[in-house]
């Protein structure tokens, strides 16, 4: 019984460690973020969604703090927007980085357990926590966003555009990220819950 948690336990923290190692590459490379002008796609969340979906809402809630720091980091000249905003106020930054991505790891993984109960068809849990790990990477960002940052001088200055900038990022974003999440997190997710079952 104890060689089994130990085994447990050890398999948890590889599949911990590689998925990390993903959240970093991306992190770091153009596979991590879709830049289009001011606009950027991220889907670094999709390793944090698998996560979830594997190994439960506490692994993605940690996954979602890494997600959340290297977002941090990025602040520090490698993104216009970020590094604005770390100009701003570093504290509201490093929460809006963190919170944010905590949450939706931690929720996508609720969400999977509540689905996947119920779910007949052993499909529907696996895309439906995807598209919502997407849509609540992209939510909880700006809704936070707004709260933290909405009265700067800097978000205002957007001017009578903002709830237009405000709906285009959320409309485009969330739509691109839910999609490339719900094929590719949703395949991901489902082979490695298959290969843990095995063991």
């Amino acid at each position: 019984m104890e060689n089994k948690l130990v085994k447990v336990s050890v398999n948890q923290m590889v599949r911990l460690a590689i998925l990390i190692g993903i959240i970093l590459l991306m992190s770091y490379t153009p596979l991590g973020y879709l830049k289009v002008g001011a606009v950027e796609i991220t889907f670094i969340m999709i390793p944090v969604v698998v996560g979830a979906v594997v190994m439960g809402p506490k692994a993605g809630a940690f996954l979602g703090g890494v997600f959340g720091f290297t977002s941090f980091l990025q602040c520090f000249g490698f993104s216009a927007f970020g590094t604005m905003l770390f100009g701003i106020n570093p504290v509201f930054t490093f929460i809006l980085c963190m919170v944010p991505r905590i949450l939706m790891g931690w929720l996508s993984g609720v969400i999977f357990k509540k689905l996947h109960d119920v779910d007949k068809t052993n499909v529907a849990s696996y895309v439906i926590a995807c598209i919502s790990g997407a849509i609540l990477n992209t939510v909880l960002f700006v809704g936070f966003l707004l709260a933290l940052f909405g009265n700067t001088e800097y978000i205002q200055s957007f001017g009578s555009n903002l709830w237009l900038i405000i709906v285009a990022i959320v409309g485009v974003n969330g739509l691109i990220e839910a999609g490339v999440c719900a094929v590719v997190g949703s395949a991901i997710s489902k082979a490695l819950a298959l290969l843990v079952d095995k063991k």
